[in-house]
């Protein structure tokens, strides 16, 4: 255990004791307040937390368990690996969760959930009961599904830089370091993998890098889909306008191994592809406490959820949110859609623990910005979803949202707006 994990848990066993939730004491009968834990403090976690507290009327108590000191936001990372913003920018502390909201914030990782006593266990080894449960971990990484990858990994050759941080910075350098004339390539897995658009954002975002700082050099694309999976055509446009000879696309490229030591990603099918700076996305699935625990009862990837409640079908009292679940038609694994479900999750709790109906009709929105260069231009898709009780899911309204017409500056304005005011609804 690393000084900085030693150190957070430490940190974590001081802020339950502080509760009197510290050790056997959780396990005990429910608390005559209800208490709500909150598991994972990205835009579903730290979002639910701060809203069942609202509508709660600050009543409802609530845990928030989060490893790190502060939120990294996924989007708008990509600007890093540009050059374009710093990753201190998309860094929130999850101090007003605490001050303002009340949020009990303990960081800690949970490692054991038994779901029938309704006690969460954390790695410091600490337990905590609650009356309903949010689980919100985001998405972990299949690293079997490229040989090779988990160990080049490890060792710092190939980066992913799919959860915003260290890994982002590490990536920025190496992108830094390729010699003009180089080339960076970028794999991405079969959908559905967390934000459809991102890496073709991505790859604009290091074209339009190189296309100012090293014009000889070049961008990969090998996807293993059949095409682009979201804005396709806004994003073919662009290459063709802005990026000739500098960007390629390849479809139906599925990785299979990767040899870092001479720069190689294998594929199923075709050839093998050597660069200088290999960013290779692995399959992924919901994060690893829901494989866990069995609720990734879907393909024992994703979390099948009532989309009432967003409880999850394998287990009572425990709400999931986010990129972890089974997505409903036309649903993206996105920022703003993990937003709106603990929205509507926070709502159904508030009105469940207080013996109220929950509202039968929920909706949720979504709107997505994709940077088509180094950080001006952008274009968005968006999309308004409601509840279909006849087939209890989530369907996209006609004719709602839509996608741009071509990327301009003042859409560039719009997409730093959203991420402000995300961050603040889900932290401030």
């Amino acid at each position: 255990m690393s000084k900085l994990q030693r150190r957070n848990l430490l940190q974590g066993a001081a802020a339950l004791a502080a509760l009197g939730l510290a050790g056997c004491a959780t396990t005990s009968s429910a608390p005559s307040k209800a208490r709500v834990l909150v598991v994972g403090g990205g835009y579903g976690g730290a979002t639910a937390a701060k809203y069942i507290r609202l509508l709660s009327d600050y009543k409802i108590e609530v845990v928030l368990v989060e490893p790190n000191e502060a939120f990294v936001s996924c989007p708008i990372s990509n600007l890093v690996l540009g050059g374009a913003k710093q990753i201190g920018e998309l860094t929130t502390p999850y101090a007003a969760l605490k001050s303002k909201h009340g949020v009990t914030v303990v960081r800690d990782y949970v490692s054991g959930i038994d779901a029938g006593k309704r006690v969460a266990t954390l790695a410091s080894g600490s337990t905590i009961a609650y009356d309903k449960l949010v689980l919100s971990p985001g998405i972990d990484l299949i690293w079997d599904s490229v040989a090779g990858l988990k160990e080049a990994n490890a060792a710092g050759q190939i980066l992913q830089a799919w959860k915003a941080g260290p890994e982002t910075v590490a990536l920025r350098r190496q992108l830094e370091a390729m010699p003009d004339g180089g080339v960076y390539a970028i794999t991405i897995p079969e959908a559905p993998y967390r934000c459809p658009p991102g890496p073709y954002e991505r790859a604009s975002v290091i074209a339009g890098y190189f296309k100012q700082a090293k014009p000889r050099s070049k961008v990969l694309i090998l996807d293993a889909n059949p095409d682009v999976t979201s804005k396709g055509p806004l994003f073919k446009k662009v290459w063709a306008e802005q990026y000739k000879g500098i960007l390629e696309y390849r479809a139906q490229h599925k990785a299979v191994a990767v040899d870092a030591k001479s720069g190689v990603v294998k594929f199923e099918v075709q050839d093998d592809v050597k660069a200088d700076v290999l960013n290779v996305l692995p399959s992924m699935r919901a994060g690893a406490i829901a494989v866990q625990t069995g609720l990734a009862n879907a393909n024992g990837r994703w979390v099948n959820v009532n989309y009432l409640n967003f409880e999850a079908t394998a287990a009572k009292h425990i709400h999931v949110l986010g990129d972890s679940i089974q997505i409903a038609p036309g649903m993206p694994k996105s920022g703003h859609m993990a937003n709106s479900h603990a929205k509507v999750a926070a709502a159904a709790i508030v009105a469940e623990l207080n013996g109220w109906e929950i509202n039968p009709a929920p909706m949720l929105t979504n709107t997505c910005y994709s940077y088509v260069d180094a950080g001006k231009n952008v274009i968005h898709v968006a999309s308004v979803h409601e509840y279909v009780t006849a087939e209890k899911t989530f369907k996209t309204v006609a004719g709602s949202g839509g996608v741009s017409a071509a990327p301009t500056e003042l859409e560039g304005t719009y997409a730093w707006n959203w991420a402000r005011t995300i961050w603040s609804d889900s932290l401030a």
